[in-house]
């Protein structure tokens, strides 16, 4: 054990830097991984529902869809996430993450037999705001928990799980919306929280959070069921009892705003503007939409299972990359390809309906664009922002921080699903792709003037590149680990 002693004020500062016994590859943690990761496809099939739903929906002779109604369909969504984040926040640091993560699943389950039960469209409205909510909140919780309970030496490997999952979920509904109404995809839908339910009640609380609330004896036998029965876990308990005396320390709003922070914060949202100002739940909601606008010769719910397909694989591809190639060199591809994937599209829609040419033969080049432009974003403007949420901004403000970008995102990602048809009616489909193109193509200098490279780098480096103050503690615990959600009072 390597004793590291700080004397440089007028008390010392312990901190010691221990090598853990590196305990196995244990089937308890894949357990934990899968069973929060099914919520990831709850979330993953609540947000395609729209895409193969709504054609039907509209042409059902069971309920009465207007387009406007349509829009709120799909925007509704998001807004209630939007909601859910900030609820979500205070529910994972007073109830627990286990317990605000299984406090999903049945409304979850009531959002989605609401909406495949309802006779006018402001119960499929009712259905979709729970869903939201239910998704808002998971997406904040999910990552506090497995952060907070996998070991480092797999945590790349099982927490790739909820995005994994949560495209299967995107698949699944896809494929099934091919061959089922809006009514039995949503009863569909209402099937997926009963496994989940059943394994968020096989797994424990997480060591961290019991800590935090002083219940060691039970901290122990949540790591000693995650680590393995035979595994030492006195060096771990110890150092998470450290670090959550030091990350404990709440922040002021005052604080939070404070300019020293301002610059992590900004790039932040940045991060998360461009992320969802570049179209992708457009696409994702209204992907069935896009290749019927197109006339492509391509069977368009065939078109959607082929781009579930792409998104599922690309996230693999993403991770593989990841740690190699670099952040912002991945960012800077990913910016490129979604640029010129949808100038090409917003070309195809302009050249079929303004120049008024027969396109017949063009009909694959909708589906060639949209599978490319999926490549692009889920090779880093899909998992990146999030990553480097919890990679730049500084331990002390972590919490409150994240859960504004968090709402933030869920706020960017309503304005363009709730837009997007508007949009569409306004400047037409050329118009709309172009629009995102642009606003692609602005994110790539955004990235080469703001973003700061972390690849290699620890969570102190970062902060004292990002905060200009010197340290020299070495921080070894995860970056989702630190996450603490915005406290109530704030």
């Amino acid at each position: 054990m390597k004793i590291l002693m700080r004397a440089d004020t007028h008390y010392s500062i312990v901190v010691r830097d221990t090598e853990y016994e590196k305990p196995k590859y244990t089937c308890s943690q894949v357990l934990a991984a899968v069973a929060v990761s099914m919520g990831s496809m709850i979330v993953g099939f609540s947000s395609a529902y729209t895409s193969p739903a709504l054609v039907t929906m509209e042409n059902s002779t069971s309920i009465s869809v207007s387009e406007e109604q349509a829009s709120w369909v799909g925007g509704l969504m998001p807004l209630a996430a939007l909601v859910g984040g900030v609820i979500g926040g205070p529910l994972v640091d007073y109830i627990g993450r286990r317990r605000t993560i299984l406090s999903t699943a049945i409304p979850f389950f009531i959002g989605w037999i609401l909406i495949a039960t309802a006779k006018i469209v402001h119960l499929v409205l009712a259905g979709r705001a729970i869903c939201g909510l239910c998704v808002g909140i998971g997406s904040l919780a999910f990552p506090v928990y497995l952060g907070e309970t996998i070991q480092p030496e797999v945590r790349g490997t099982l927490g790739l799980f909820p995005t994994a999952i949560g495209n299967i979920g995107i698949l699944i509904c896809y494929v099934a919306g091919k061959y089922l109404d809006w009514s039995q995809l949503a009863y569909l839908g209402s099937s997926l929280p009963i496994p989940f339910l059943i394994l968020m009640f096989m797994i424990p609380e997480t060591p961290r959070w019991y800590i935090s609330r002083g219940r060691t004896e039970e901290a122990r036998k949540a790591l000693q069921w995650l680590r393995g029965p035979n595994t030492k876990i006195d060096n771990e308990i110890r150092d998470i009892a450290l670090s959550d005396a030091e990350i404990g320390k709440d922040s002021s709003m005052a604080e939070l705003f404070s300019l020293k922070y301002m610059k992590s914060i900004f790039i932040c949202l940045g991060l998360m503007a461009f992320q969802q100002l570049s179209g992708i739940n457009a696409v994702i909601f209204y992907t069935v939409k896009i290749f019927k606008m197109s006339g492509s010769s391509i069977d368009e719910n065939l078109s959607t299972i082929i781009v579930g397909l792409v998104n599922f694989i690309s996230t693999f591809i993403a991770t593989a990359l990841i740690d190699r190639a670099g952040r912002k060199m991945l960012l800077y591809i990913s910016s490129v390809t979604m640029t010129v994937t949808l100038i090409v599209l917003g070309t195809f829609f302009y050249v079929r309906d303004t120049l008024n040419m027969e396109v017949s033969t063009l009909g694959w080049i909708p589906l060639t664009s949209v599978m490319i432009y999926l490549l692009g974003f889920s090779l880093a403007f899909g998992p990146i922002p999030w990553l480097m949420m919890g990679e730049i901004l500084p331990a002390k403000i972590r919490g409150g921080a994240a859960s504004i970008c968090t709402a933030f995102n869920w706020l960017c990602t309503f304005t363009v699903t709730k837009t997007f048809h508007n949009i569409i009616v306004g400047i037409g489909p050329s118009g709309t792709f172009w629009l995102f193109g642009s606003i692609c193509f602005i994110g790539l200098f955004f990235v080469v003037v703001c973003v700061p490279e972390t690849r290699g780098k620890s969570l102190e480096q970062i902060e004292n590149k990002m905060t200009g103050r010197k340290t020299t503690r070495t921080r070894r615990m995860s970056s989702i680990a630190n996450i603490k959600p915005l406290p109530c009072g704030c």
